[in-house]
């Protein structure tokens, strides 16, 4: 499965450092280096970053996102809210952030770039008070 033009074109604006990999579970995955969630509050400060995309995308929703070194809330030392759980995928353990966009993803208008905003504001802090 090659990404939609628009999602390629979203990454490269970004100049993220990614590449697509096959998952045995018919998915794909999406893998960004070196993401930085210093802002987010977390530590380590920088990450490997991955979305599964599933077959039937873009018609079908992103769902969650997968971290790698698992990261912590600076402030705490704790794990975020529904970070808890590990999963292997591709060879590696990932931290699951579980998050949903609960019925909110619009098949032909959502895409990668919608399904970022919601990681940045968790990862990067963008939009916090």
């Amino acid at each position: 499965m090659n990404l939609p033009v628009r999602d390629v074109k979203f990454l490269s604006e970004r100049e993220f450092k990614w590449e697509v990999v096959p998952d045995p579970q018919g998915a794909v995955c999406l893998l960004i280096k070196e993401f930085d969630v210093t802002a987010g509050g977390f530590t380590p400060s920088m990450i490997d970053l991955m979305i599964r995309i599933p077959p039937q995308y873009p018609m079908s929703p992103l769902d969650m996102w997968y971290c790698d070194p698992p990261i912590r809330l600076t402030t705490t030392g704790q794990f975020a809210q529904a970070t808890e759980v590990m999963e292997s995928h591709l060879g590696r353990s990932w931290q699951r952030f579980s998050r949903h966009l609960n019925g909110n993803w619009q098949p032909g208008v959502d895409c990668l770039r919608t399904f970022f905003a919601l990681i940045q504001r968790e990862l990067q802090g963008v939009g916090k008070v």
